[in-house]
This record gives structure tokens, sequence and C-alpha cells, in this order.
């Protein structure tokens, strides 16, 4: 993860600029997304996180600063065709996503719309039903799927696109547990299986917790960067955000308060369980 996929250079952006309603969104943000990385975005409500997202793929354009994605600017024009094809988005709602009358017809409408030859259409739409574990409802209607299908199939009709990175801004938020579990693997095996830059918008601490690196924005700024375990050992200054720690890593917070010799940097729940077993063998 040495190249830079994305670059923001001084990224702030201001709603209704010069208006009486003018509020600063974004405030002088740098920083890297690396080919091939997971990265996750948290912070409290308010703190900038899905303006962020949309300035990745040039739905929003900075006030100030510059992004750069593989190299294009997103300040020309010319190049938002090409940084939406290479950036895709999955949003919150799958049903602004979701266009046309049955699944396979919606995830085609991406690749028609590139003008690519009916053959590779039909690849591509095989292959993105393929991996995100739709292709026996293909032919369903979007409004008959569940919660976590239709975000799948939302999923779907973006990586028919072939993008090289996946923006996902807080895709789980409306599901119950379930589709979020159906989610979430979906986009892992992407990330793991495909090599896909995987850019993760989410309230959800255990979320954050399987990326590579995390950033933290509060007020605006990029306040936090690092690895999990990094921002999850910086206890204080997250719950001054109004932030909390993963399940598991509050609860050896809490036991290694009270005695308990676990190991710093447990995040998941394999990591909690195995330290247990060292303590209590």
């Amino acid at each position: 993860m040495c190249e830079a996929q994305i670059s923001l250079r001084g990224v702030s952006f201001v709603f209704n600029p010069g208006t009486s309603r003018e509020r600063a969104a974004l405030r002088d943000i740098s920083g890297e997304i690396y080919r091939g990385e997971f990265l996750a975005i948290i912070g409290p409500n308010g703190a900038g996180k899905s303006t962020l997202a949309r300035h990745l793929n040039a739905l929003l354009l900075p006030t100030r600063g510059e992004v750069l994605v593989e190299g294009l600017s997103t300040a020309d024009p010319a190049n938002w065709w090409e940084i939406r094809r290479r950036v895709g988005m999955v949003l919150q709602n799958p049903d602004e996503q979701l266009v046309a009358p049955v699944v396979e017809e919606d995830v085609a409408f991406g690749p028609e719309n590139l003008g690519l030859a009916p053959a590779e259409i039909r690849r591509r739409v095989d292959w993105a039903l393929e991996v995100t574990g739709l292709a026996e409802l293909r032919l369903r209607p979007p409004h008959l799927l569940s919660g976590g299908q239709k975000q799948r199939a939302a999923l779907a009709g973006v990586l028919a696109m072939k993008p090289s990175c996946l923006v996902l801004d807080e895709p789980t938020a409306m599901l119950d547990p379930a589709g979020k579990e159906e989610v979430l693997q979906a986009v892992l095996r992407l990330h793991r299986e495909e090599g896909l830059t995987v850019v993760l918008i989410t309230h959800h601490m255990e979320e954050a917790a399987l990326a590579d690196r995390i950033w933290v924005l509060h007020g605006g700024r990029l306040a936090l960067a690092g690895n999990p375990q990094e921002i999850f050992a910086r206890r204080e200054a997250l719950r001054e955000m109004g932030l909390g720690l993963p399940g598991p890593a509050e609860l050896a917070w809490r036991l290694r308060s009270r005695g308990w010799t676990l190991p710093e940097g447990i995040v998941s729940f394999e990591e909690l369980v195995a330290g247990l077993k060292k303590v209590l063998s």
C-alpha cells in the first residue's frame, strides 16, 4: 500500500458561501488513500464524513485545495466522467440507485451507458451478480428484495462499471443485523479477492475495526489517522469527540482497568477471546 490512488491537498469545503447560511463542512484536509487498501472514515454526526466522500469522485468540488484521483484533478470538468468511472459510490439508501424493473437490468445500466459491447455487458453483469451473491435473484424486481439484497444490488451496479476504488457512504445504516452482515461480507470479499480499494464511511466502530487504516473526522478536520489498534488506543480522545470503541476493545479496556493482564491493541472478538484464553490458562 505505497501508491497513492487518491490525494487530498488542503481540502476545504463551504456550503452556501457568502450567504447567511454559510457553513464550513471541511477544513484543510490533507491525506492519501492508497491503492488496494481498506480505509474507514469515522466521526460524530456533522463531522463532514459524507461531504468528504462526495469529494472523492467529484460529486462535490473543494472550495479550496485539490483532490487528485489517479493523477486526475477533480477541478477539471473534462476529468469527471473518467473519475466517476474509476471511483464508484454506494449510497446509504439503495432505493436512490436502483432504477430498472429487474435486478440484472439495473446492474447492466452502468455498463450500457459506457457504450460497451453486449457481450462485455453480459460478462460484467454475470460477474457482479456472482460476487455479490445475487445470481439467483437476477430476474427479481428490486422492490421485492430485502434491505440487504437491495444494497448488494446497488453494489453490483457500481461494480459492473469496474471501478478501481469503491466508496461506501454508511451502506449498512438502514439495515438490520442480517443485512449488515450480507453487505459487509460482500465488500470484504471484493477487497481481499479482487484487490479493490475500499473507502467505508461508517458510524459503527466494529465496522471500522475491519479496516487497514482509519481516519477520524471532527469538526470538518482530520483529527486522527492510523491503524485500528492505534486509533482505538486513543479512548479518551475519541470520547471527547463523542465516539466510542468497538465492543471488544471497550470490554478489554474495562477488564485491564480491573487488573486483567490483557494485551493492548485488542479490537476484535477473536483477539479478545485469544487474550482471555491466555489469561485463564
